[in-house]
């Protein structure tokens, strides 16, 4: 069983300090924009790898706002807009959150396409794009220079991450973008390059046989000087100068044959796109504020401190602003929370009414139920003593009336009972509306009094014939 192989290559992780002070870019474009524009903003994409959105998707509706708004959680440094319009393209490189902005007009460019269709024999590699490339600026230090080339030397080199020479491996450096000032014309040059080396003082066919990676076919030749010898009266283009365009390899360089203390000769391999750059403008905020520059414009002292005075009757408009907005959303809150915690008051008393409200309807209800059962018993009896009268008072008469009540009681209960059972059958149809419930409750009690004096009548008149039956036999 095989071992796994142990682990010899040391990688050092970076701090979160260096994390933090790397920049990183977005490179997007905004509004309308054509095919060729669509193209040229991947191509710089590549360009800024490993540090950008290499496959951001962005809206022609999106604006400068929306990216600042993730440039805090992506830890976004820079913004390079590309935007087209009827007189040409144009190319915003702003510093993320507060500015300022390099406005820029792209007056002719050529895609990656185009420049690998150039060489002879293109190669390209997506190892090369996996650490971030060198920055050369070339001929934009002077004292005759104006202070935008200053800001615009500045801007450039904070794009890119800063190497230390003395702890950089020789490996990492692969690429190399390249800005060049033309004085003459005032436009800025740019290019993006593949850095290689190549075998010092000999002949392309050894060259052929030292970098190939298979044996080249010699079928056509009797022996190897042949192949060797063929090409040694090449012209100097194909052979390499002496020591003053080599140099000394510090380290082991990627490739087959590139060896610490080699010498070998540096070749740059354009890898695209190139752009010519002119700068219109300079803007102190993100895509707003102070016109710092401009090509084609320019303004008095009067006229500056007049903007400036505007400028800063906006800004204190915005505070004052912002500053109302902000009380009337912490008045709002209080006045919410006022409301809920008196809502929440109220709901508790009502609650607290509604089960002293239902105890005390059971309570008398029942006890209603009970007053009723008893006040009914002695009123019959009551009814039977009066109707004998308290001075003439018999025993015998008692008991036959008593009799004669208790079966005229028993008979109006039944009549009772029949008109409560007619009562009833209209309740039946009509259990929905409050009024027919009212309408029944009133006849109900109509129809009982109604039948309780039709019983009292019917009692007094039994009683009243057996008292002059008694009155006869005596």
């Amino acid at each position: 069983m095989g071992h796994s192989r142990k682990k010899k290559r040391t990688h050092v992780v970076p701090t979160e300090e260096e994390i933090a002070k790397t920049p990183r870019s977005l490179v997007v474009k905004s509004g309308e924009v054509g095919p060729s524009v669509s193209r040229l903003v991947r191509d710089v994409r590549r360009v800024m790898e490993p540090f950008t959105a290499s496959s951001l998707k962005e809206r022609k509706n999106n604006r400068v706002k929306d990216y600042v708004s993730i440039s805090s959680h992506l830890g976004i440094s820079h913004l390079l807009l590309f935007s087209q319009t009827e007189s040409g393209t144009n190319l915003r490189i702003g510093r993320v959150p507060r500015g300022p902005t390099l406005y820029f007009k792209v007056n002719s460019y050529a895609l990656a396409t185009d420049c690998l269709h150039l060489q002879k024999s293109p190669s390209t590699s997506n190892i090369v794009f996996k650490t971030s490339p060198l920055i050369i600026l070339n001929n934009f230090a002077g004292e005759d220079k104006g202070k935008e080339l200053k800001l615009m030397t500045a801007m450039l080199q904070n794009m890119f991450p800063a190497i230390n020479p003395s702890a950089m491996h020789l490996s990492d450096a692969r690429r190399v973008v390249l800005f060049n000032y033309n004085d003459a014309t005032g436009m800025v040059d740019f290019r993006h390059y593949n850095i290689t080396v190549k075998p010092v003082g000999v002949t392309k066919g050894v060259k052929r046989v030292i970098m190939a990676k298979d044996v080249p076919s010699l079928a056509g030749f009797d022996d190897i000087s042949e192949y060797v010898l063929r090409e040694a009266f090449a012209s100097e283009s194909d052979v390499e100068d002496g020591p003053e365009n080599s140099v000394t390899l510090s380290e082991d360089y990627f490739g087959r044959v590139n060896r610490k203390n080699d010498q070998r000769a540096v070749r740059l391999k354009e890898l695209g796109p190139r752009m010519e750059l002119c700068l219109m403008k300079v803007q102190g905020g993100l895509c707003e504020g102070d016109v710092l520059y401009h090509n084609y414009l320019s303004k008095t002292k009067e006229e500056i401190a007049a903007d400036a005075r505007k400028r800063q009757i906006k800004l204190t408009n915005q505070a004052r602003r912002r500053q109302e907005q902000e009380a009337n959303v912490k008045r709002k809150n209080k006045d919410k929370k006022d409301a809920d915690g008196s809502g929440e008051s109220d709901s508790d008393s009502d609650n607290d009414e509604d089960e002293d409200s239902d105890g005390r309807g059971g309570n008398m209800d029942d006890s209603d139920d009970e007053i009723a059962a008893v006040a009914e018993k002695p009123k019959k009896v009551r009814l039977a003593a009066d109707d004998f009268g308290a001075d003439s008072f018999d025993p015998n008469e008692a008991s036959d009336s008593s009799d004669g009540s208790i079966d005229g009681a028993a008979g109006g209960e039944d009549e009772d009972g029949d008109v409560e059972m007619e009562d009833r059958k209209p309740s039946k149809r009509a259990k929905t509306s409050k009024s027919s419930s009212d309408k029944k409750s009133k006849t109900k009690t109509k129809t009982k009094t109604k039948t309780k004096e039709k019983n009292k009548g019917k009692g007094n008149e039994k009683i009243k014939t057996k008292s002059r039956s008694g009155s006869k036999r005596k």
